[in-house]
């Protein structure tokens, strides 16, 4: 479903990824995990065709990831990008207006569900309802796939499981792929089915999260620790 091919990103001198190559399957949530500044930002900005590799290939459904993969992808950025003088309805209506795939009831169900108050300005939400409201507006495109960077930032934690399940409950894994990256591990764990370690822009390990749990008997957190400890690189 979506190919890095000897992908190498730079800024300026320095790589954020490097000679990095990763198949990921349809169908799965994926979290990409690994310490700041490893490469988790910019692999789902390739994907999303926001920028483009410095070398190598980025394939969505073996598309080439321009700007024009939109039509395909979903992507919640962990920066605020809206109009913050719009209300939380505008805000529903001017994504409406921009995507043709954008459900505008599903939006209104996940709305609900989220308790945002939809006639309050953007400008006077709080960081975590800023962030619901982005979280319901991406997930209202019925697009193929959704790649969400840091949902769960600026969530009170006691929310963050309730919003973790209506990740669950919102989206169709017949027809769409969830692809996240998180700090926030163990609160996304139980969701995940696929999990990539990345660090310095180079790909570690990809695991299925199954067999951490039946095989090896680890958390995600555990797993990491001992990768990183071994040094391990996929081939």
């Amino acid at each position: 479903m979506i190919e890095f091919n000897h992908v190498t990103k730079k800024y300026r001198s320095q790589a954020a990824l490097n000679d990095f190559s990763l198949s990921l399957p349809a169908g799965k949530i994926i979290g990409l995990v690994g310490e700041n500044g490893s490469g988790k930002s910019t692999a789902l900005k390739l994907i999303s065709g926001l920028i483009s590799p410095t070398k190598g290939s980025v394939t969505v459904d073996g598309e080439v990831a321009t700007r024009r993969i939109s039509s395909k992808v979903s992507y919640l950025s962990e920066l605020d990008a809206y109009y913050t003088f719009y209300t939380v309805t505008e805000t529903v209506s001017y994504y409406a207006s921009l995507y043709s795939d954008f459900n505008k009831s599903k939006a209104e169900e996940i709305l609900d569900y989220m308790k945002l108050d939809r006639s309050k300005k953007v400008k006077d939400l709080s960081k975590g309802n800023r962030g619901r409201l982005k979280i319901a507006v991406t997930l209202a495109r019925e697009v193929p796939v959704i790649l969400m960077d840091e949902p769960l930032s600026g969530l009170d934690p006691m929310v963050r499981d309730s919003i973790v399940k209506g990740l669950l409950s919102f989206m169709d894994f017949e027809k769409q792929t969830l692809i996240i990256t998180t700090h926030e591990i163990k609160e996304i764990e139980p969701i995940l089915d696929t999990v990539v370690l990345i660090k310095d822009g180079v790909l570690l390990k990809m695991e299925d999260v199954e067999e951490l749990r039946i095989e090896q008997h680890v958390s995600i957190v555990e797993w990491m620790k001992q990768v990183y400890q071994d040094g391990g690189i996929d081939k």
